[in-house]
């Protein structure tokens, strides 16, 4: 089973993907920004994965997105993919999982998860090691709802599911609640597939 993570930039997907690392090991964690970095070094000596939507023309960006997506497919057994439904290129959004992309890419599962855009702010400025442009947070509420849109677009042409976990108004009663919360479920849609299977 392949299950695509998308967020906004900063959402905690990476925190998310650890807690389903302790409970299922044997799942494949990929990230699809860190595939796609590793391509355009090679290329275009990159040097981080915000350079990328700056520095790479756009024809030469979905050639790294379709060779990345070949690369995934291409891994056996069960995979969970952190990547993003739409990105901020140009003042912009552009297809994350593009019909090109995701028909090779081919999840089972697009899973969208979203916060209150004030708590994506209050993570990102946890995380001084990335290189993101100020946004407010109405620029992240119009980010979350083209993901939505891009989301089932991609899922229209994979014939996978779309599944949303929203955390809007629910705020946390412990540090990394909410990534706990998705990890589980991420955990039972791997585990459920695996019973469905045996």
């Amino acid at each position: 089973m392949k299950v695509v993570l998308v967020a906004v930039p900063g959402s905690g997907k990476t925190t998310i993907m650890n807690y389903v690392r302790q409970k299922l090991p044997d799942v494949k964690i990929v990230n699809y920004g860190d595939v796609m970095l590793e391509i355009s070094k090679k290329k275009f000596a990159i040097q981080h994965r915000d350079e990328m939507r700056k520095k790479i023309p756009i024809e030469e960006y979905r050639k790294i997105q379709e060779e990345a997506a070949e690369y995934i497919a291409s891994l056996p057994g069960d995979v969970l993919i952190d990547t993003h439904a739409s990105i901020k290129i140009g003042g912009g959004y552009y297809p994350g999982l593009p019909d090109r992309v995701v028909s090779k890419l081919k999840p089972d599962v697009i899973l969208l998860v979203e916060y209150d855009p004030k708590d994506i702010l209050e993570r990102r400025k946890k995380d001084p090691d990335r290189f993101r442009d100020e946004e407010s947070p109405e620029d992240i509420e119009m980010h979350q709802q083209a993901n939505r849109y891009y989301a089932f677009a991609a899922a229209n042409a994979s014939e996978s599911t779309v599944h949303v976990l929203s955390f809007r108004g629910k705020p946390q009663s412990r540090p990394y609640e909410h990534a706990e919360i998705a990890a589980e479920y991420i955990v039972s849609l791997f585990l459920k597939a695996r019973q469905q299977k045996s």
